[in-house]
């Protein structure tokens, strides 16, 4: 794929079958928007990532999305950002942030992922 000025990049954990479950997904209702994203696993991409100004172990531990001008986004924000390319995701995107639910959202997503990498033995020491 040739990068054109929409084109994101989304860092994403390849060796996880739920992300690459949601990466699926999201490929399937973006539709043609997903031809404007470029995923890249982070498996063994750590010098990439540092040069980027992304921990890998934050790479594990939250989304990260490169926008076109590559400024790097994180966590929620990437999401939103992903999401809001997809016409039938973007009132998702919209809701998820809002004030009153991007907190209580992001205190689960933080769960669900530490859950996932300590059950399989990957939570990163910091």
């Amino acid at each position: 794929m040739s990068p054109t000025a929409e084109t994101l990049r989304v860092f994403y954990d390849g060796s996880c079958p739920s992300c690459i479950r949601d990466r699926r997904q999201y490929e399937k209702l973006a539709g043609r928007a997903a031809g404007n994203v470029e995923w890249v696993d982070i498996t063994g991409r750590d010098e990439e990532l540092q040069s980027l100004g992304i921990h890998p172990d934050d790479a594990l531990q939250e989304l990260h999305v490169q926008d076109s001008k590559g400024h790097i986004h994180r966590e929620l924000d990437a999401y939103i950002l992903l999401m809001s390319r997809a016409p039938v995701l973007k009132p998702l995107a919209w809701l998820i942030g809002l004030p009153l639910i991007r907190p209580v959202l992001a205190r689960a997503y933080h769960a669900m992922v530490t859950r996932r990498l300590e059950r399989t033995g990957r939570m990163p020491g910091k």
